[in-house]
């Protein structure tokens, strides 16, 4: 379904998902600007990986390669902070006017644990524990 408004086009779709026990469906809103942006950069990436493939295909030297990757990373990493720009700007707010914030909070954590490196809070929490019982010994 597409729905235009004064301000931008919008596509929308219907997401059916589960809040708690309660299922629950509203429309996904994107703005085709930003949808289209998102589509372009990963295609871009999409060549750019299939780029590397063929350097390590042709024995290219390691550091040169590296430097690809590196590039890439940063091309995703700038992917992932659009998408979650938009997350943050439609679908939360659009959580917190019906009244579902909490759980859509719970939800981006959730995702955001996934998605970024290192140890998740309640890891880290445990881990305080225990170094807070062997000070105490």
């Amino acid at each position: 379904m597409v729905v235009s408004n004064s301000l931008t086009e919008e596509s929308s779709t219907l997401d059916r998902h589960t809040h708690g026990e309660k299922e629950h469906t509203h429309a996904h809103v994107h703005t085709e600007s930003s949808r289209r942006q998102i589509i372009n950069r990963l295609s871009r990436l999409e060549g750019h990986i299939r780029g590397i493939k063929t350097m390590v295909q042709e024995d290219t030297d390691c550091p040169e390669v590296l430097i690809q990757i590196a590039a890439v990373r940063g091309a995703l990493d700038r992917v992932s902070r659009i998408i979650l720009d938009e997350h943050l700007t439609q679908c939360i707010a659009r959580a917190a006017r019906e009244g579902n914030i909490e759980v859509e909070i719970q939800e981006l954590k959730a995702a955001l644990d996934r998605f970024l490196p290192g140890e998740k809070p309640a890891k880290r929490k445990v881990r305080s524990q225990k170094s807070e019982v062997r000070s105490q010994k």
